[in-house]
């Protein structure tokens, strides 16, 4: 019996926020001082260190309930499947369904059973939950469900990352310019088809890294609001994720006894293009060899950093031949990477 992905989705919303539209924006440092520089120069440098040119906002009728059911249809239809016959939903996500022009989060009910009733699944035999784990969360919920197929307590699953990152941006950051909205969504099964999942690694450092990542209030002091924004130590993190990520990537290799010859694609989080780039080439460099070109697909230009729904979006657009010259074949070894909030680490070698 192999564990395979059988189906997959993703939902790109409509509205596209380019960097020129953050010109008009007041950004301040995190200590409420002006940042002596024109916003076009800011903009630029953005630019110059993500790679983002632009990314896509949810139109403000949708919550991320919503854009997860979205993708988690186009999964099932892929896949083939009757949705009765699945046996868990496993939504990722961080901040769940915040509505527009809301200061609150609401996650309750959970978005995996708000994303059941969308879908009309009727059987209560499909266990609904929600996995809160960073921006690894979605990969994080794969490495579920291969557990309970493998248990033998289930043969089919829905794992699903979903963000609407949108809602919770100060627009006197710098960084909210990082984010965008988004979900993927695979069919994981139980099957006798070659290839599936052959080693996963998940990792937590929260030591000294735990907030990282964190919930914070606006850069402008006059604001007196009493809300919160997403916020992080962008340098610590940099740091972090340069000397961690490539050992995790590689002990999970190693462990599935693959030469990284065979390594076709590294899909990695979408989280900032030259870090994902330094990440990739200091893997390389611990076998002693240099990053191929085209081994690192990358869709954060167009679509920004959805979080939990980077890594399945990028591997849907490419199979569904959606990035330019990017492909995956069958038989291809893929390396799935994440790190983010918490500070969580995790990553999986599939043979597609």
């Amino acid at each position: 019996m192999n564990i395979k992905i059988t189906g997959t989705g993703s939902y790109i919303p409509d509205n596209v926020e380019k960097n020129e539209n953050f010109h008009s924006n007041e950004f301040l440092n995190s200590d409420g001082t002006v940042i002596n520089a024109p916003n076009e120069v800011i903009v630029r440098k953005f630019k110059a260190i993500t790679g983002i040119d632009e990314r896509r906002y949810a139109k403000s009728h949708l919550n991320t309930s919503d854009l997860a059911s979205f993708a988690a249809e186009k999964a099932i239809e892929s896949a083939k499947i009757n949705r009765e016959d699945l046996d868990y939903i496993i939504v990722a996500h961080n901040y769940g369904d915040v509505r527009h022009d809301s200061i609150q989060s609401d996650t309750v009910p959970s978005m995996a059973s708000r994303v059941k009733h969308l879908l009309r699944i009727k059987s209560p035999n499909c266990v609904a939950y929600d996995l809160l784990f960073g921006c690894p969360g979605w990969i994080q919920g794969v490495i579920q469900a291969h557990a309970f197929i493998t248990a033998g307590i289930a043969k089919k699953c829905l794992v699903i990352g979903a963000e609407t990152l949108s809602r919770i941006l100060d627009p006197h950051d710098r960084d909210s310019m990082i984010y965008g909205d988004g979900a993927g969504a695979v069919v994981i099964e139980a099957t006798t088809e070659e290839g599936g999942i052959i080693n996963h690694k998940s990792a937590t450092y929260s030591l000294d890294e735990a907030h990282y990542i964190y919930f914070g209030e606006t850069n402008n002091p006059e604001i007196k609001e009493d809300r919160r924004y997403i916020k992080m130590y962008g340098r610590k993190i940099y740091e972090f994720a340069l000397t961690n990520v490539p050992l995790a990537m590689k002990s999970c290799l190693n462990e599935a006894g693959i030469d990284i010859k065979d390594v076709k694609k590294i899909l990695i989080h979408q989280a900032n293009e030259k870090m994902d780039e330094a990440i990739v080439k200091r893997f390389y460099k611990l076998y002693n060899l240099e990053m191929p070109e085209g081994v690192m697909p990358m869709s954060i230009a167009k679509l920004g950093n959805s979080s939990v729904a980077t890594v399945p979006t990028l591997f849907d657009i490419i199979l569904k031949g959606q990035l330019e010259n990017q492909e995956i074949n069958k038989g291809d070894i893929i390396l799935f990477a994440s790190v983010g909030a918490g500070m969580n680490i995790n990553a999986i070698v599939y043979k597609h």
